[in-house]
């Protein structure tokens, strides 16, 4: 059976799920969207994630022409039809279509999407081994310019910064922010241990407030570790103890190397293991 796209309430063949080259979403990146696991057939955190799809679409004035409820049915539908029991799902809202000009008040008809398919973002070997990452140039966009918070579909400050990695022989990258300071990962939010604290940025340090780094922050507090939430630097990278990176795809995958510098002993810690297997519990998901 053909893959199965969901267009605004319908079903169409993968290779029949179009949508007008004018819209504005493929023109300008206007749009927003969320990438959501399946675990047993259930998303995780589903309304939370469509909370956060509806908070970016209020800061770029984006009215969604469904109901939570509804989309949230159609969602379950998709995963359904597809019969994807463990899978991933990309919801889509793009602003429409329009003219070729910026004014979003020229457009009309935005489009929900879902696509239901599998992922498999990191190979095993990086779970089990550790994976290495490069701080590169490319800084997360500035807050007052386009606030990372809104998960928009201009991802291109992302992809510049993924292609800096990969042209360093790493399949993720760290950024920083405007001021210097630690931000976040192309696609995965950062953490730290260090003396048995585990660090992370803070959101105003200009990152994503990501779904599973908000999973894992709880699953850790739940053991009784110190979480902290604050500004970190290079400096706080190099000398950690540990350090994994969380994620919706990646879900939570060990880091052993930083721009060629042993984290630690240079292998995943043993919080780092323990929080996976906590989260893998949580969700039910096995690997």
């Amino acid at each position: 059976m053909a893959l199965q796209v969901y267009i605004n309430g319908e079903l169409f063949d993968k290779a029949d799920a179009k949508i007008s080259v004018y819209d504005h979403g493929l023109l300008y990146g206007d749009g927003v969207f969320e990438g959501m696991r399946s675990y047993g057939g259930n998303v995780f955190r589903l309304q939370t994630h469509l909370d956060r799809l509806w908070e970016s679409a209020a800061a770029i004035c984006l009215t969604i022409p469904i109901s939570q409820s509804q989309l949230a049915e159609d969602v379950n539908r998709t995963l359904a039809v597809n019969e994807i029991v463990d899978g991933y799902v990309r919801l889509v809202v793009t602003r429409g279509a329009g003219t070729l000009g910026l004014d979003p008040n020229k457009t009309s008809d935005p489009q929900v999407i879902i696509i239901a398919d599998h992922i498999a973002l990191y190979p095993d070997e990086f779970y089990e081994n550790g994976l290495e990452i490069v701080t590169v140039a490319t800084t997360r966009n500035h807050p007052g310019a386009l606030n990372p918070r809104i998960k928009s579909l201009n991802y291109l400050n992302n992809i510049l910064a993924k292609l800096e990695g990969l042209q360093a022989g790493c399949v993720e990258a760290l950024m920083m922010n405007h001021k210097g300071d630690v931000a976040e990962c192309t696609g995965d939010n950062i953490f730290l241990l260090k003396q048995g604290v585990i660090f992370t940025p803070s959101i105003d340090a200009g990152i994503l407030s990501g779904i599973t780094r908000e999973a894992v922050i709880e699953l850790a507090r739940d053991a009784g570790i110190e979480v902290r939430e604050q500004t970190l630097s290079r400096h706080d990278v190099y000398v950690a103890d540990e350090c994994f990176l969380t994620g919706s795809a990646a879900e939570v995958v060990p880091v052993v190397k930083v721009d060629n510098r042993p984290i630690g002993d240079g292998a995943p810690g043993p919080v780092t293991k323990d929080l996976t297997r906590r989260f893998r519990e949580l969700t039910g998901a096995a690997r």
